[in-house]
């Protein structure tokens, strides 16, 4: 479907429950690695244009009500501001004032209450002059959805959004009902759930581009910023799922203990049949939904050319199709140059989380005036880590 199809199906919803459906979008995009990327841009493009319409919709009837000030000559119009600070973030409003800020440019009244409502919450942490801007919602969205295009470990592992320091209760795959025999009692069995609690790590980027932005369009200058930050905060990481040691970064695949029970070495090249034995040795819960992680040079030297006993190639790709995903064993194959050469992970990377929270963006002209260029700090709270560490098992060269 088009934007304006989903325009018309979504036009007379209220804002709220356009938001509430927007949530539901946010959560698919984070969660499901299936999803249709395509169409849920397209549809939350739409949403969007629905709460823009029914804010000019609101504007036109407080216009034709408006009282009229004799000495002044002016209209009195009033748009209620969410009181939730968080759904203050969600709003168009703040969005706008956000890249007007960082663009230099003058804010209309709903914009300024809109941005000091955000900044007043942070005013603990600082004076109000001295405090970065917290990254737009439907920006950020922006963010995660432009990473999961990378087809990279943090396209396949799951993503949080949510404080450091909170514990959150993961599912993990629980065991069978016994057989029972009517009448006997029934032992209770605690569930088998798994929590995970992500650190306040602190990521930083700094980059320059030339003063002209200021005159870039409000959705051109998002389209930038939202691909800078993409990049610089994502494959950091990217190489923190990878490689990441839990000192003062967040904790990666290679920080998982992997002894004979989970892992098997090879010395020249592997074959078949340790591409087999090393699929074994993962439990059937986490196998089902279980892909193949290394890096391309890796893929084409270790794996590409390996046929099973009857000579039929274990690696199938779609050649004709660009991007199309690649199989190993009939198990999806994940491409990351941030792991290392001749180490191959096989697991269920929903069981492999991140956390990108608290992204802030704080603007200075000062240090390239000279250069015509504005400087533009991103500081975010970043942290990684295996869920399960028995979700993983690894196949590499001894």
């Amino acid at each position: 479907m088009t934007v304006a199809e989903y325009f018309n199906k979504h036009k007379e919803m209220t804002n709220e429950q356009v938001e509430v459906r927007k949530l539901a979008i946010r959560t698919e995009l984070r969660t499901e690695n299936k999803a249709n990327l395509d169409e849920l841009q397209t549809e939350l493009a739409a949403l969007n244009e629905v709460i823009q319409n029914n804010i000019e919709k609101r504007g036109a009837a407080n216009m034709n009500n408006q009282s009229f000030t004799p000495i002044a000559g002016a209209t009195t119009q009033s748009v209620e501001l969410p009181t939730d600070v968080e759904a203050i973030i969600k709003t168009p409003e703040y969005r706008n004032a956000f890249f007007k800020t960082l663009q230099n440019k003058p804010l209309t009244d709903i914009e300024q209450r809109a941005y000091k409502a955000i900044m007043e919450q942070r005013a603990a942490f600082g004076n109000q002059s001295s405090l970065a801007a917290v990254l737009p919602t439907q920006t950020y969205d922006q963010v995660i959805t432009k990473a999961r295009g990378l087809r990279g470990l943090v396209t396949a592992s799951r993503n949080f959004n949510i404080p450091a320091k909170l514990s959150v209760p993961v599912a993990s795959p629980s065991s069978a009902a016994a057989w029972h025999v009517e009448g006997a009692p029934v032992t209770a069995v605690d569930p088998n759930v798994l929590s995970v609690m992500f650190n306040a790590y602190e990521l930083i980027k700094i980059f320059s581009i030339s003063a002209s932005s200021s005159s870039m369009a409000i959705g051109a200058f998002e389209a930038y910023l939202t691909g800078e930050l993409a990049n610089c905060l994502l494959d950091a990481m990217e190489a923190a799922v990878a490689v990441g040691t839990g000192i003062d970064q967040g904790a990666g695949l290679s920080s998982i203990t992997f002894t004979a029970a989970n892992s098997k070495t090879f010395v020249t090249g592997p074959g078949f049949k340790d591409y087999t034995a090393v699929a074994g040795m993962l439990k059937g819960g986490y196998s089902a939904g279980a892909s193949w992680a290394m890096n391309n040079a890796t893929l084409y030297n270790q794996a590409y050319s390996i046929v099973d006993s009857n000579g039929r190639p274990i690696f199938v790709q779609n050649a004709a199709i660009e991007g199309a995903p690649a199989f190993l064993l009939g198990k999806p194959v994940i491409i990351s140059d941030s792991i290392a050469d001749d180490v191959i992970y096989f697991g269920n990377f929903q069981y492999m989380g991140y956390n990108l929270t608290n992204v802030l963006i704080e603007m200075s002209r000062e240090s390239s005036f000279k250069s015509n260029l504005i400087d533009y700090k991103v500081t975010a709270t970043a942290d990684c880590k295996p869920i399960a560490s028995e979700a993983f098992v690894k196949l590499y060269k001894a």
